[in-house]
């Protein structure tokens, strides 16, 4: 069972080439504050615009450097290609695979069900199914998630960002036991671990990670109350650093922070004026900067 704390690690980028310098300082940031694993090439490091070279590289670096368990996303709307990628994902040595729900296709409930079963059959590593319909244009029903968990011994979590918890509450009552839900929504992390998630995958741990690791773990250990307070202490941060598009302000953070370059890639761009004084001024309240 797949539990705690997953950073959805930023990719940082200098002269529009991956800046392996800040690789290494958030790699020791994360070690240093506990995050329980990092998770590579998802939606927060900018999957869509890196190079499958890039990719390749920036997933054996950290791998090798890691001291905690990485996943990598390796999902597509692609079912050959997210077969090879989920495998090699495997054969640089992750410990696990996200597989995103097929984007653009807007494939039905059944169309889901066989394209993840088919990756599960055809690789050997554990997966995680990534439900975010805000980005896909697609939702994977609860019923179709615990169809697949109680099918596929290698589908051994999904991450949850479809905000419906009623959606979530129906996934943890009814898939089996050793099958996690991990929250995919910062803002829902405590009311998600109340109902029974095992973790989370976050953003928010980019800049807070000891906080977030604090807050999943004493969650697991059923101390809600305590969560509580920290998850409300996070209001602010978990509002700015979706002020616009993730993972603008979270990139425009780390910068602040001292911890990597002010660059991201196009399509995405920098903050807007506003949205940047409101986030220093966050980060500023919470001693971060």
């Amino acid at each position: 069972m797949i539990t705690g704390s997953y950073v959805a690690l930023v990719t940082p980028f200098k002269n529009n080439d991956i800046d392996y310098n800040a690789v290494d300082k958030l790699i020791d940031f994360h070690h240093k504050n506990n995050t329980d694993g990092f998770v590579l090439c998802g939606t927060t490091g900018e999957s869509p615009v890196l190079a499958a070279d890039e990719k390749e590289l920036f997933n054996r670096y950290i791998i090798q450097r890691s001291k905690i368990p990485v996943m990598i996303g390796t999902g597509t709307n692609n079912l050959k290609k997210t077969i090879a990628d989920t495998q090699k994902a495997k054969d640089l040595g992750a410990d696990f695979a996200m597989v995103i729900t097929p984007y653009y296709n807007k494939p039905t409930q059944k169309g889901m069900y066989h394209y993840f079963k088919t990756v599960a059959q055809e690789t050997d590593i554990p997966i995680i199914i990534y439900n975010v319909p805000s980005r896909t244009g697609i939702n994977i029903t609860a019923e179709t998630t615990i169809k697949l968990a109680q099918e596929c011994p290698d589908i051994i979590a999904v991450k949850e960002a479809s905000g419906n918890i009623a959606q979530c509450t129906h996934i943890v009552k009814y898939s089996p036991e050793k099958f996690s839900l991990l929250s995919g929504e910062d803002m829902l992390n405590l009311p998600l671990m109340a109902i029974g998630a095992k973790g989370a995958v976050s953003v928010t741990a980019n800049v807070v990670p000891q906080k977030l690791h604090d807050l999943i773990n004493l969650c697991l250990e059923g101390k809600i109350q305590q969560a509580a307070k920290i998850h409300k202490e996070l209001l602010e941060i978990n509002k700015v650093l979706f002020i616009e598009t993730s993972p603008i302000p979270v990139k425009e953070a780390l910068y602040m922070m001292g911890l990597t370059e002010n660059e991201i890639r196009l399509p995405l761009y920098h903050l807007e004026d506003e949205s940047r004084a409101k986030l220093k001024q966050v980060l500023l309240d919470n001693s971060l900067i």
